[in-house]
């Protein structure tokens, strides 16, 4: 997803707009990352909730973007598409993290 938008916003002469849903994509799985290799299931799930609310912040920053033409319909729908996978993918990782604490 991240290569992605980042191939998309590539071109956008908005910088701010490109720097901001460039970095907030790319805290999705950085945030991930860090949080795998902290010392405890409750670190790791806190980077996980970080990592969901990068997730919404592209998702709201994808709305955006195709309100100022900055994508079209399709390329709307198919990041929107992938941003709830991931969305929901993490989620699940956090209830299965949290069910194994129990």
């Amino acid at each position: 997803m991240a290569v992605e938008i980042y191939k998309i916003f590539s071109c956008i002469k908005d910088y701010g707009f490109k720097d901001q849903i460039c970095r907030a994509v790319v805290s999705i799985s950085n945030n991930i990352a860090e949080g795998f290799d902290r010392s405890s299931n409750a670190e790791f799930v806190r980077f996980l909730y970080i990592s969901l609310a990068s997730c919404s912040e592209v998702k709201s920053m994808l709305y955006l973007s195709e309100k100022l033409n900055y994508t079209t319909d399709s390329q709307s729908k198919i990041l929107l598409e992938q941003t709830t996978e991931v969305h929901k993918m993490t989620r699940g990782l956090i209830a299965h993290i949290k069910n194994q604490q129990k």
